[in-house]
């Protein structure tokens, strides 16, 4: 990917659409036959808008680098928001059909114990990202003279050590003290399975996005 205006515009409005969506479709939670402790393995449609989060934000401080990276992390902060308001405002408006009304308020509506979480999770999981990229890929290069051949390794590190930081945050926040789960001796299992569940999800698309990053950035 070159290093021009419009690329860097483009994936921060990739970053933003990914971002909001991930709000949108956090409802559905989708099932799948792996076996794991407490049933099967289960996690939120929202994990793949987030792959792409952190690969935009990965890929912008490869190009352009760590200021460009964090202001596209502090504007994603203010859209998410803004997207938040939008919807509770929308919510607020009377609805010509009452059942439809209950449909938008089961799938779009707030729930702010679990809107204060996403916003606290992505906060520290989105500049902890940021940092560690920079900071490994400071180190690497500074070392070896052909150091960006290596950079799957900063790519990779700052995002699985992010989205262990934002699964954990998230889940803690949202499940463990909004719905009490932590301080629930017989929902802590499935706390803590739900943690890891996600987690390992988000890991295996961690490694999966390593070529596309490799792709957007062979000409940086």
């Amino acid at each position: 990917m070159k290093k021009t205006p419009e690329n860097l515009l483009a994936l921060g409005m990739l970053f933003a659409v990914a971002l909001v969506l991930s709000n949108v479709v956090a409802a559905k939670v989708v099932a799948t036959s792996v076996p794991f402790p407490g049933g099967t393995l289960v996690f939120p449609g929202a994990v793949f808008c987030y792959a792409i989060t952190f690969l935009a934000t990965d890929v912008v401080g490869e190009v352009w680098g760590r200021r460009e990276a964090r202001a596209v992390v502090r504007w994603g902060f203010a859209a998410q928001v803004l997207a938040a308001a939008l919807l509770l405002f929308t919510q607020a408006l009377p609805a010509a059909d009452p059942e439809v009304q209950r449909a938008y308020g089961r799938l779009l509506g707030l729930n702010w114990v679990f809107a204060g979480a996403s916003l606290a999770a992505y906060a520290l999981s989105q500049s902890w990202d940021v940092f560690v990229f920079h900071r490994i890929r400071d180190r690497v290069l500074a070392r070896h003279p052909d150091g960006r051949r290596r950079r799957w390794i900063w790519n990779n590190v700052s995002t699985m050590s992010s989205q262990l930081l934002d699964t954990v945050v998230f889940v803690g926040l949202a499940f463990g003290c909004g719905l009490g789960w932590l301080f629930d001796p017989a929902a802590r299992p499935a706390l803590f399975s739900l943690m890891l569940g996600q987690y390992l999800v988000k890991l295996a698309l961690a490694a999966l996005d390593t070529p596309v990053f490799y792709l957007l950035t062979r000409k940086a």
